[in-house]
């Protein structure tokens, strides 16, 4: 179940940091664009939740009411089929912004892979501050432009690109995945198990678990243990994952 948090303006009156000025998604998410001095306005027109393990927060079908800021661990997305198949369409982590619909629906299901925060935001007070906040609004135009762009680069991955080429390019997706800036990372878990990967990839556990030995193999990445992965040669990835690159 979620657990619904009310964030406090402040947290203490002895000038304490505000707990949106030390929030490690502000720097990758659309609050950003508040300056310092507004933080607690923005605070006011959330409320912050917990979604644990296996928890859907956002259902698919129900009414768009509110967005979802991701401040820590990560989520899938995925869609139901007509005949209750789920298709994953992606993961997401700190900093992204969750909701943004054209309809008067969520399209999309959103489920915790590991314990997940977010700030919630109704449609009314969000629209209030886009109001007040002019470059706010264009930092949620940046947000939908991105999510179109990952939507191509999905259907590329999934039309065009070898089995390797998938799963090389999503190790090098989730290596951003859930750092507050967004920098790649040479060291990162992977939460989701190899049948979401596989969901979301379109290819079998089998397939996965061929393919990163490959990876290993030529040198691109290690595995730590059945979660970590180690990226040892980027370039070497980056080459396999765009086809610019063989591989044995």
């Amino acid at each position: 179940m979620n657990v619904a948090i009310t964030r406090p303006i402040v947290i203490d009156p002895y000038g304490t940091a505000h707990p949106c000025a030390t929030c490690d998604a502000r720097q990758a998410s659309i609050c950003n664009a508040i300056p310092d001095a507004d933080l607690a306005r923005l605070a006011s027109a959330s409320v912050g939740g917990i979604a644990k393990s296996g928890t859907t927060f956002i259902n698919e079908g129900d009414p768009a009411s509110a967005f979802f800021n991701v401040t820590s661990g990560i989520a899938k997305l995925y869609k139901l089929l007509p005949d209750g198949r789920r298709q994953i369409t992606g993961f997401v982590g700190v900093g992204h912004f969750l909701g943004l619909a054209v309809s008067d629906t969520y399209s999309f299901s959103a489920e915790a892979i590991d314990t997940v925060r977010y700030c919630r935001f109704s449609r009314a007070r969000l629209r209030e501050i886009l109001d007040d906040f002019p470059l706010m609004e264009q930092c949620l135009l940046k947000v939908a432009s991105s999510e179109l762009v990952a939507a191509q680069e999905q259907m590329l991955l999934l039309g065009r690109k070898t089995a390797r080429e998938r799963v090389a390019s999503f190790l090098l997706t989730q290596s951003r995945l859930g750092s507050a800036c967004q920098n790649p990372s040479m060291r990162f878990e992977l939460k989701m198990t190899r049948a979401d990967i596989g969901d979301y990839l379109g290819l079998t556990v089998e397939t996965i678990s061929r393919n990163m030995t490959k990876l290993r193999t030529v040198g691109a990445i290690d595995v730590a243990d059945n979660t970590t992965i180690v990226i040892r040669d980027r370039p070497a990835l980056e080459g396999l994952a765009d086809g610019t690159r063989q591989g044995p």
